[in-house]
């Protein structure tokens, strides 16, 4: 149970007990005039009487992809809960440096106590609630869309976490639509899309079969080892053309679960991935650099009981930042693990390109830090 919890409040199992539940048809938008019709990534729609301007945040993380459309996603916040804040303290920090009215926007609650207060949530003014499709298919989360309902206040369900390479581009389209930010947005979700889209025809042109790959979260903890399935991340691994062994060994529900240590070292994966973040054992994310991320990931690499593995004597061992399976720069992960996976059909793929392109274009505070490492220098 402990080790349960911690994963819940990092962020990582948060979809798993619904994930089956929700499936996403495309968002859309109908007309462009206001009021506007919109129909959300759980099948909903709802009408918005102009864009929104003061939005209720279910989740923090959110936050990230308000910056892609807007250049002071701040400004469009009426409340959000504690979990960015809690547990990427160095990212919100560096959202509060660039957007100082950051700081002063009311807390609802706790995402991972399902401690809510709708009765604050109603009292702020909101004109639009933003959640998280694993939320959404909840009892708490629908007991808190019936509620905002009542009180005249619409909920859009998105959707960067289960299915990230397919719901991610309409998830960004949709808020820009409730945004009135349609033309941001269709340039990030092409942007997306044509990425997205450049490694899957380059894998499915290959016709050759990927290595077997193992996706463990947070390696280095107190158990080991929670591997995702072939849901959130982990669809990257089946969608490069490898061969998941989460979804060999785990059960398709939810986004993945635990498998013994034992069964980790006879399994013996040809390319090993882990998740980090800054207060983890392997540390990635805002504020670090990648010489901080390698030192963490060797440390605990090629110390037992995962240094026996061969991935790590070949090199092939990799971390990623553990929250882009909660926000729309996931496609960065796609590329890392891309690399990684099938070096010999992307031997010049490099996701920093494609986060400086980001930081360019599209990011109103540029993302700085480490957020992807190989254990043997050289590789991106």
């Amino acid at each position: 149970m402990p080790r349960r919890r911690s994963l819940l409040t990092a962020g990582l199992l948060l979809a798993q007990p619904c994930a089956t539940l929700f499936r996403a048809p495309p968002a859309r938008a109908q007309g462009a005039a206001w009021p506007r019709r919109l129909t959300d990534l759980a099948g909903r729609t709802i009408t918005l009487p102009r864009p929104a301007r003061a939005l209720l945040l279910a989740t923090g993380f959110d936050l990230v992809a308000l910056s892609l459309l807007h250049p002071d996603p701040a400004s469009l916040l009426a409340g959000w809960v504690d979990d960015l804040k809690r547990i990427n303290t160095a990212l919100v920090d560096a959202f509060t440096a660039r957007f100082p009215h950051l700081a002063t926007v009311p807390l609802l609650g706790s995402a991972a106590q399902d401690s809510l207060s709708v009765e604050k949530a109603l009292s702020l003014g909101a004109d639009l609630a933003l959640l998280p499709g694993w939320q959404a298919a909840t009892p708490a989360g629908q007991a808190l869309i019936h509620a905002l309902e009542q009180a005249g206040i619409p909920s859009l369900v998105l959707d960067f976490t289960q299915d990230p390479l397919g719901a991610t581009p309409a998830s960004l389209r949709l808020l820009g639509q409730a945004l009135g930010r349609e033309e941001q947005a269709e340039a990030i979700a092409r942007f997306h899309e044509a990425r997205r889209d450049a490694i899957l025809e380059r894998v499915a042109a290959s016709g050759q079969p990927g290595p077997r790959v193992l996706l463990h979260a947070f390696a280095g903890s107190e158990s080991c080892c929670w591997v995702w399935n072939q849901s959130g991340l982990g669809s990257f691994v089946t969608r490069l053309g490898a061969r998941n062994l989460g979804s060999d060994l785990l059960p398709a529900a939810g986004m993945g679960g635990m498998l013994h240590l034992e069964t980790v070292l006879a399994e013996d994966p040809e390319v090993y991935i882990t998740t980090g973040l800054p207060r983890y054992p392997v540390r990635l994310g805002p504020g670090l650099t990648r010489e901080e991320a390698r030192a963490s990931l060797a440390t605990v690499l090629q110390a037992p009981p995962l240094s026996g593995l061969s991935a790590i004597h070949a090199g092939r061992a990799h971390a990623v930042w553990n929250h882009f399976n909660t926000v729309p720069l996931n496609i960065l992960a796609f590329e890392a693990m891309a690399r990684w996976v099938r070096p010999g059909l992307f031997p010049d793929l490099d996701p920093a390109d494609t986060l400086a392109e980001i930081n360019q274009r599209f990011a109103a505070m540029p993302l700085e830090g480490a957020w992807w490492v190989s254990l043997k220098p050289g590789i991106p």
